[in-house]
């Protein structure tokens, strides 16, 4: 496997098969936060500003899967991220993260802009509240 911190170099190693919808959903999160550097955290693609804040989750093979959370470490005090989504895409797993399922294929591209408000609102929340 490549090193960790190369986000390309594992992409390149990676053998999944939405491998490039989730190169594309890469580039959407790259345009809608352009201060995010990207990593590989928990053996996936990860962008963070101060931390990370958007990590795909792998395991699905149906769907394109990103976790919205704030940060790699377990805060003393959650923050409550509620963010209103009339897009139907997340699924809240605790008050400070959730699973944006974005789909495959033409779903995946249907989503986008979906996506890009849904990421664009969790990220300003994130930075109001840093």
């Amino acid at each position: 496997m490549p090193p960790k911190a190369d986000p390309d170099a594992f992409m390149a190693a990676l053998q999944h098969p939405l491998r490039s919808d989730i190169d594309f959903v890469r580039a959407v999160i790259r345009k809608a936060v352009p201060a995010a550097t990207e990593g590989i955290k928990w053996n996936a693609p990860s962008f963070r500003l101060e931390d990370d804040f958007a990590t795909f989750h792998l395991r699905p093979t149906d769907s394109v899967c990103v976790i919205l959370h704030t940060g790699a470490k377990k805060r003393p005090k959650p923050l409550d991220m509620a963010i209103e989504d009339t897009s139907g895409l997340l699924e809240w797993l605790a008050k400070d993260r959730c699973l944006a399922r974005l789909g495959a294929g033409n779903a995946v591209r249907s989503n986008r802009t979906l996506f890009e408000a849904v990421l664009k609102a969790w990220v300003s929340r994130l930075t109001d509240r840093a």
